[in-house]
């Protein structure tokens, strides 16, 4: 559980529900947050404050506290906005076995009643509900407990990326074309000219790890697929590297101790907020199995999957390839090229296929990579050859006259990563504030 180590004295609160333990007993305390539950049992009137951190309760013993504290304890609600002045107190019948005695109740906003959702969890709500209520949503015990995971993965990412050399950096969100040739974007006005929302910041990389050798961002993208699948959004957090001097292999080997750093932290962390989850995080071992795409299809083809040689691997085909291998996360690696982006490197020894991966768990793709093309004449070539207008690309091929190095990189999906982590099954429970053909608020 989130202790709250560097919680500041400010106006509101000198401490964090959380922290209230039997360490503090007889002390004066003051904290601030919403009415989680309210009970009142004969001579006593329980009040469950919650914030971030957690719950305590707050008891008033009708026969001795005083009137105006028990006049406003009678006008909370559930999710009342309140500040409690009062003392820490043992008791084993409590909640942690502390408890806090009021001097003063302060109710700095109160809220509406009925609650359109239950806070408690104690009324389950469908998808739907909960994401038109999201606040109240975010406020359940799990939705906190899914913040502070990803609050630790994203920690831990920067901590492993920066410790191989990579510095953080912001690229273009407004575009002139598209990033990968596809149709799938989001058209904006920009200034009067027609412009689009990022589908990936895969160009713009590429030109940094020309400059800064190695380069990540964690931002947003967009992607204007048809999918309404638990696995999709329109706008999703890419976790995006580029590195020069290196190829597919080093930065596999990078994209595996990332995601192997982030389990352990979470696991080391996180551990309440797993049990509020009720999930553990599965056992994976490095290096991770690595299978090649043509040994994948004769894998399917030997359980009976029609699928030929050239056809991308569907969640149908990475459910039933998943079955015969130990790993629940691997790497399918050297995709047929033709299938891939046209910035992909194809295999110097057989062309037809192509320095590429997908990290997979289970039936999910996590991420995709490869080497990169780094001559101008075959990057070129492979516009054509995909029917693209190397026009189109000329801000960025112009650049590969300049000493463009050998590179490679990867982006990973982030709620998809999230889901590993926390056990959840549909994307739009790990982002916040999700956007998909059905969602433009809240």
């Amino acid at each position: 559980m989130y202790m709250g180590s560097h919680t500041m004295e400010t106006k509101y609160k000198n401490v964090m529900c959380g922290n209230i333990t039997k360490e503090l007993s007889g002390k004066d305390v003051v904290i601030a947050g919403w009415v989680h539950q309210i009970r009142d049992l004969g001579g006593k009137k329980f009040i469950v404050v919650r914030d971030f951190s957690g719950v305590v309760q707050v008891t008033i013993s009708k026969d001795s506290a005083p009137k105006d504290l028990l006049d406003i304890a009678e006008e909370l609600t559930f999710e009342s906005v309140v500040q409690v002045r009062g003392f820490v107190k043992e008791d084993p019948r409590a909640p942690r076995g502390v408890e806090i005695v009021p001097y003063e109740i302060k109710l700095l906003n109160v809220a509406k009643k009925p609650l359109p959702l239950d806070v408690s969890g104690k009324v389950p709500a469908d998808i739907d509900t909960r994401l038109r209520e999201r606040v109240l949503d975010l406020r359940r015990a799990e939705m906190r407990a899914v913040a502070r995971i990803s609050d630790t993965a994203l920690k831990t990412i920067r901590e492993v990326l920066r410790g191989y050399g990579f510095i953080e950096v912001f690229t273009p969100k407004i575009i002139a074309s598209a990033t990968e040739g596809g149709a799938s974007l989001f058209p904006v006005i920009y200034f009067g000219k027609e412009a689009f929302l990022a589908q990936s910041p895969q160009l713009y990389k590429e030109l940094l790890a020309a400059a800064f050798e190695r380069v990540f961002e964690i931002a947003p993208a967009w992607r204007a697929e048809e999918s309404d699948t638990p696995y999709h959004l329109a706008e999703f957090i890419s976790i995006d590297i580029e590195a020069a001097f290196m190829n597919y292999e080093d930065v596999m080997k990078i994209l595996e101790n990332v995601v192997y750093e982030v389990m352990k932290a979470v696991k080391e962390e996180n551990e309440d907020d797993l049990k509020t989850l009720n999930y553990t995080l599965p056992d994976i071992s490095l290096p991770l199995p690595r299978i090649k795409y043509i040994d994948a299809i004769k894998m399917l083809r030997d359980k009976g999957v029609s699928v030929e040689p050239g056809e991308d691997l569907s969640i149908t085909h990475l459910r039933i390839l998943s079955e015969s291998i130990e790993s629940p996360l691997y790497f399918i690696v050297e995709f047929p090229t033709k299938i891939r982006a046209f910035y992909t490197k194809p295999k110097d020894d057989d062309p037809t296929y192509s320095e590429s991966f997908d990290l997979v768990w289970k039936h999910l793709e996590l991420a995709s990579g490869s080497s990169r093309i780094h001559k101008k004449d075959q990057l070129v070539e492979a516009l054509k050859e995909r029917g693209l207008n190397v026009e189109s690309f000329s801000f960025f091929v112009k650049w590969f006259d300049y000493g463009m190095p050998p590179h490679a990189g990867w982006g990973m999906g982030y709620s998809r990563l999230l889901l590993m982590l926390t056990g959840r099954s549909n994307v739009k429970e790990v982002t916040l504030f999700p956007r998909d053909k059905k969602r433009l608020t809240p």
